[in-house]
C-alpha cells in the first residue's frame, strides 16, 4: 500500500491565499516537497511536527519523482506544493505519469494564479462589457518554444487582455510583438512582481512604449506578471459600459427587468 500525493496550489506567494482544502492537506501531510523558488517557505509554516520537509529548488524532474514516490511509501498524505495553480506552467503531467506507473494514487487541488493575483494587486479587471471579454494566458518563446500559431504576435492580434507568464526577460520582444500586431505606443501595460508577496510586491504602470524603462528603473528582473489590456485603468474613464446583470433594464432568472 502508498499514500496519496497531493499536488497543491500554493497561490501566488501569500500564504493566506492557499484554499482551506490545502491547507487541511498540509496540516495532515506527513511529506511536503515545496517549490522553494518560487513558493514563500512561509507556506510550510502550516505543516505539522515532524513532517518531512524539503525544496525542491536544485532538483530535477526525476528526483522529484523519486522523491515523491519515496515518500508515497512512508506516509499516507504527501504534498506537492506548487507555485500559482499546478496544471498552469507546472509540469504536472511530468510528474504524475511516473505515479500512475507506480500504481500510486494522485489528486490535485487547484491554487490562485499569479495572473488573478496581479489584476487583484492593480486593481485592474481583465474583463470589461463591449471592450474584451477574453483572457489569453501565455508566454514568451524561450528556451522552450512556442506551438505553431501561439506566437504572441498572433494572440496579440486579438487585442484582447494578454496575462504574460515568464516573460518579463524578454519584455522587449513582448513589446515588439504587440507593435507588430498593431498595438498602439500609448496602450497599458501593468507588470506585477511578486503578487501578494508581503513586503514583495512591486507595481509598475506603463504603456507599450516605457513598460521596459520603468521595470529596469526599478529593477524588475524576475518573478512578475505583464498584463497588456484594453481594459486597463477604466475606473478612470468618464465612460464604461454597464453590465448587463446589474442593469435594471435587464431581465434574467432572479430579477424582471423595471422600468427605471
Amino acid at each position: 500500500m502508498s499514500g496519496k500525493v497531493w499536488f497543491v496550489g500554493a497561490g501566488p506567494g501569500d500564504p493566506d491565499l492557499l484554499t482551506v482544502k490545502g491547507v487541511r492537506l498540509l496540516e495532515s501531510a506527513g511529506a511536503i516537497l515545496y517549490a522553494g523558488s518560487l513558493v514563500d517557505r512561509a507556506a510550510t509554516y502550516y505543516a505539522p511536527a515532524g513532517c518531512a520537509i524539503r525544496d525542491s529548488r536544485d532538483m530535477t524532474l526525476e528526483e522529484i519523482v523519486a522523491w515523491l514516490i519515496d515518500a508515497a511509501h512512508k506516509h499516507d498524505n504527501i504534498v506537492r506544493l506548487q507555485t500559482g495553480d499546478p496544471g498552469l506552467y507546472g509540469a504536472l503531467v511530468e510528474m504524475t505519469r511516473p505515479l500512475d506507473d507506480q500504481g500510486i494514487a494522485w489528486g490535485v487541488v487547484p491554487g490562485v494564479s499569479s495572473a488573478f493575483a496581479s489584476a487583484a494587486a492593480a486593481g485592474e479587471s481583465l474583463t470589461l462589457p463591449e471592450v474584451t471579454q477574453t483572457v489569453i494566458l501565455t508566454r514568451v518563446a524561450g528556451r522552450t518554444p512556442m506551438p505553431p500559431g501561439e506566437d504572441l504576435e498572433a494572440l496579440a492580434a486579438h487585442r484582447c487582455t494578454l496575462c504574460i507568464f515568464l516573460s518579463i526577460t524578454l519584455l522587449h520582444e513582448v513589446q515588439k510583438a504587440l507593435r507588430t500586431a498593431g498595438w498602439p505606443e500609448d496602450a497599458p501595460i501593468v507588470v506585477v512582481q511578486k503578487a501578494s508577496w508581503p513586503g514583495e510586491e512591486k507595481i509598475v504602470r506603463g504603456t507599450l512604449a516605457n513598460i521596459k524603462s520603468l521595470c529596469q528603473e526599478q529593477k524588475i528582473a524576475s518573478q512578475a506578471m505583464i498584463i497588456a489590456s484594453p481594459a486597463l485603468g477604466a475606473r478612470d474613464w468618464e465612460t464604461i459600459a454597464r453590465s448587463k446583470l446589474y442593469d435594471p433594464a435587464f431581465t434574467h432568472r432572479f430579477r424582471r427587468a423595471s422600468s427605471a
